[in-house]
């Protein structure tokens, strides 16, 4: 990236995997599966794949996800929106699959390493965007990168409150404070 937007980019997407990998040094296998209400949307293992919990259309109210649950949908989102970057035909979400909680903080670390290849790339931030809006809709590459920091910086928010409460022994499904 060497357009005079990039540095911002650059500055807003390293700053957030900062703060990221606070909580990536402390994620215990235990964390990713803890179930904080009982409305509650997770990853389950089915045929030796982890599955998420899925609705094509937004339940009301929208169950709580797991830390599980959010990994995967960073590696989807972010696994898809690298596809799209680098012209590889995207990934459907029934292909993205969780590695489980023992191999999820170095999933989530190679996709950053990933993203750091595809942004090496030198995108051309004014060309039309591929994702993740329709195509004709007028957003850049650059919007896509701003996208990615914003849609990164909330799961971040997201698995550290999580995993933040557990800790701290907030009551679980069962009643475990951890």
């Amino acid at each position: 990236m060497t357009d005079s937007r990039t540095a911002l980019l650059a500055f807003q997407f390293d700053l957030t995997w900062a703060l990221f990998e606070y909580h990536l040094d402390r994620l215990v296998p235990e964390d990713f599966l803890w179930e904080p209400a009982r409305l509650c949307w997770t990853v389950r293992r089915q045929d030796g794949v982890w599955t998420p919990d899925w609705a094509d259309t937004e339940p009301d109210p929208v169950p709580v996800p797991t830390i599980a649950w959010v990994s995967w949908h960073i590696g989807w989102w972010w696994g898809v929106t690298q596809d799209h970057l680098s012209g590889r035909a995207p990934r459907v979400r029934e292909e993205v699959h969780w590695p489980g909680p023992e191999a999820s903080v170095a999933w989530l670390r190679d996709l950053r390493e990933q993203w750091t290849r595809v942004l090496e790339q030198a995108p051309d931030l004014d060309a039309p965007a591929p994702f993740p809006w329709p195509e004709g809709s007028g957003m850049t590459v650059a919007d896509t990168l701003a996208w990615v920091n914003a849609e990164l910086m909330k799961n971040v928010a997201e698995i550290g409150q999580l995993r933040l409460l557990r800790a701290a022994g907030a009551p679980g499904v069962a009643g475990e404070g951890s």
